[in-house]
């Protein structure tokens, strides 16, 4: 049983949380969490870019110069490639970087991340996350006294407006919702600040992901 301080606003511990170690999973995943990170990561690129070929770049189809008797080599058309401002040869063009995930590897990929974060002491849970007024300097007070410094994720059961407001003037500080947290998010900030009711939401999808027989 891992057992968490659930702690106040001035971080004083005000009780505790306990997650079963039934539905941590530290012994398998890594290759799952490679495979949904990259694939975020492959969703997240445009796949805009584009060079023209040679049949797209415009201009006549005449040779620059005759076949024999320059002494020059041979030379077809203008949009080659082996010539500036001609086609490009093997360019990038538009195209999708989308790589689907399985269910359950994604399942199996946020619940090793998740518990990884758990192990290492990484996570800190609020009893509530309220703010009297959207001031980031009441959210820098916050942080301060959870003795939480920067890059961190503030996970809540739903995003309130005046803690939204107030976190976002703060540099590599991201809040998000207890059911939108993904793998990259977990793995990119080394601190986690969930309140208690997001906590529980994502102990839930702990339970969610835990497959039969376990």
């Amino acid at each position: 049983m891992k057992t968490l301080h659930i702690l106040n606003t001035k971080g004083e511990s005000v009780g505790d949380f306990k997650i079963a170690d039934t539905l941590l999973v530290l012994d398998k995943g890594v290759q799952a969490i490679h495979d949904v990170v990259v694939a975020y990561q492959n969703k997240q690129r445009s796949g805009t870019a584009s060079t023209l070929r040679k049949g797209e770049v415009s201009g006549s189809n005449k040779k620059p110069w005759r076949q024999k008797g320059t002494g020059r080599a041979r030379a077809g058309l203008r949009q080659s490639p082996v010539w500036r401002g001609g086609g490009v040869a093997f360019g990038p063009h538009p195209r999708s970087y989308e790589s689907k995930i399985n269910k359950k590897v994604a399942k199996l990929a946020f619940r090793r991340a998740f518990s990884d974060k758990i192990a290492s002491g990484q996570v800190k849970i609020l009893d509530e996350l309220v703010l009297a007024e959207p001031k980031t300097k009441l959210f820098a007070g916050l942080m301060k006294s959870l003795a939480v410094k920067a890059p961190a994720l503030f996970v809540m059961e739903k995003i309130d407006n005046k803690v939204s407001t107030a976190a976002r003037n703060i540099p590599l500080v991201e809040l998000v919702e207890a059911g939108s947290v993904n793998v990259y998010q977990l793995l990119r900030y080394p601190v986690l600040v969930a309140d208690k009711a997001g906590m529980e939401k994502l102990k839930a999808r702990l339970k969610d992901g835990k497959e039969k027989g376990e």
